[in-house]
């Protein structure tokens, strides 16, 4: 193999693997059937190689990405020497490299001849997965067992033929089968569009020069995070992050990150964090590994590819049976939010005062609810999960935070979709969706408003609710001497009976026919010296409704 080629050729290659996996993406968006993908587009692509390899990714779900290399790695060794041009393979387990069991992966092996040099791979957030309660998410679990079905590396197709009994044993175990079929189609469908287009760029450039490029592709990488790195004052740094429960008997869940700056490395140590708990928020090792990563490329460069390279830097070190390492057969499913969120939000804080003007304040919680009922205009079930009413961005010294602009973990990745076509395949009516005022944290940079929504559930008998969560206690952080954002307020109208407030980690929630969910979502941390913002910007902010007079005024000192 050649080992330099011209850098036209790489950069032309990088943007090439690039193009490859946002084309996945893009077959998956337009051919997958359910809401939570086809709508809300919680799902990722990437290329690894057989080790593991995080080769290219699009810019999706940041949380999944920096699981998948475990994933790869697990169907790689657990087949070794069998894998064959044609076969699919499926793995969810968290306990091997999956975030949590609704992340359903599927894996396309590439071929170079007999060589198998690839994995073209799509992790996708399945509407329901089996389990107690419908929906995935499953808060009184004590064991993973009541979360879902548990895949390990699983050949679903070999050498093309699909294996039907384990196909029909997958799909008998989900409470909507006709979904998770097509669903299923179109993951093996994008993961199958990133095999041949790999096929074609190295039939292209011929295999010595696309593998010499694929590996300046992720030595530059590494190059441009360490000089980023660098410039930071050598160190050692602390932070810390909550959360408001487990739903169980824990409250006040602690991460606790220690992070020592030595030139171009960083070693994170969380080994102090709380221990793990009864409920679902423990965090499997692939998900923790991915959340730091993530931690780490919000700080960097954002036009720095993010691939196996980008992460070199880091050295991670974690204890088994905390809340970030459970050990196996702990329920795992909230993790992807919380605790990721709270590992994302300890390293950044830790390291605030190293590169205060890199890191963003703290972005809004995750609380969602999932209802299962039966559509009376056509007498079908249905499970929609809530993607409207998202929480604020954090802002940063780029500017305001995004309004409605997601999780952390998710930034901006995770859609809410057009209500018009939720009332139009759902029993449901929108009744008021706005922006909080006064929700962003106050800063010289706002943070980003939550949601007003009022949501009337039309079915014709009850439905019922689950609901996953946290951010009722703990809400998103300011930086930099930025004030925190409002936490969250969920709470259920029904006539006749007095409100109720909902908790962020509940099952079995009854909504009957004429119900109103009021769903006001926490915004996000402001940035910097409130001091800072200017009057103009206040003015503006009073104008568009983002913050009321009162606010402002207060703000104005």
């Amino acid at each position: 193999m050649e080992s330099t080629v011209d850098p036209i050729t790489v950069s032309v290659i990088q943007h090439r693997l690039r193009a490859i996996v946002e084309e996945m993406g893009e077959a998956m968006l337009r051919t997958s059937y359910s809401q939570i993908l086809n709508s809300s587009r919680d799902f990722s692509t990437a290329l690894c190689d057989p080790e593991g390899r995080l080769i290219a990714q699009a810019e999706h779900v940041p949380i999944h990405v920096g699981a998948l290399p475990y994933a790869a790695k697990a169907v790689n060794d657990f087949f070794k020497g069998t894998i064959r041009p044609g076969d699919v393979y499926l793995l969810n387990d968290p306990y091997r490299g999956g975030n949590h069991l609704p992340d359903l992966t599927a894996f396309v092996p590439v071929f170079e001849g007999d060589r198998h040099v690839f994995w073209s791979i799509n992790r996708s957030h399945q509407s329901d997965i089996g389990g107690a309660t419908h929906g995935a998410y499953n808060a009184g679990a004590t064991e993973i067992f009541q979360e879902g079905l548990r895949l390990p590396p699983l050949k679903l197709y070999d050498q093309g033929q699909r294996r039907e009994d384990v196909h029909e044993m997958i799909v008998l175990n989900v409470r909507h089968p006709r979904d998770f079929r097509g669903d299923l189609a179109a993951m093996i469908g994008s993961a199958r569009i990133g095999e041949r287009r790999l096929g074609e760029l190295i039939a292209e450039f011929g295999a010595d020069v696309a593998h010499a490029a694929i590996e300046a592709v992720l030595d530059g990488a590494e190059r441009q995070v360490r000089a980023v790195i660098a410039q930071w004052k050598d160190g050692v740094y602390e932070g810390e992050a909550f959360l408001d429960d487990d739903g169980h008997k824990y409250q006040d869940i602690h991460v606790r990150a220690r992070v020592t700056k030595r030139g171009s490395d960083l070693e994170i140590d969380l080994t102090d964090s709380h221990p793990q708990v009864v409920g679902f928020v423990n965090s499997s090792f692939a998900n923790t590994q991915s959340a730091i990563a993530v931690a780490l490329a919000y700080l960097i460069d954002p036009d720095t590819p993010k691939n196996d390279g980008t992460f070199r830097p880091l050295k991670v070190k974690l204890k088994e049976g905390t809340v970030v390492w459970a050990r196996p057969g702990a329920p795992v499913t909230l993790c992807t939010n919380h605790c990721a969120q709270e590992i994302m939000e300890a390293i950044i804080r830790a390291l605030a005062p190293a590169c205060p003007e890199r890191v963003m304040a703290g972005w809004g919680r995750r609380f969602r609810i999932a209802i299962q009922g039966v559509d009376p205009r056509t007498a079908r079930p249905f499970i929609w999960h809530l993607f409207q009413s998202r929480p604020g961005g954090g802002a940063s010294v780029a500017g305001d935070g995004w309004p409605c602009g997601g999780e952390w973990q998710a930034a901006g990745g995770i859609k809410f979709g057009s209500i018009e076509v939720h009332e139009v395949r759902f029993p449901l009516y929108f009744r008021r969706h706005e922006f909080r005022p006064d929700s962003g944290g106050d800063g010289r940079y706002r943070g980003g408003p939550g949601a007003e929504l009022e949501m009337v559930v039309e079915t014709a008998e009850p439905a019922v609710g689950n609901t996953a969560g946290d951010g009722v206690k703990y809400p998103s952080c300011g930086m930099v001497g930025g004030k925190d954002g409002k936490p969250h307020s969920y709470w259920l109208e029904s006539k006749g009976r007095p409100d109720r407030v909902l908790k962020t980690k509940e099952t079995g929630v009854v909504l009957r026919p004429g119900d109103v969910l009021h769903a006001y979502s926490a915004g996000g941390g402001g940035w910097g010296d409130p001091a800072g913002r200017t009057k103009e910007e206040r003015t503006r902010d009073v104008d568009l409704g983002l913050v009321t007079e009162a606010a402002a005024a207060a703000g104005r000192g």
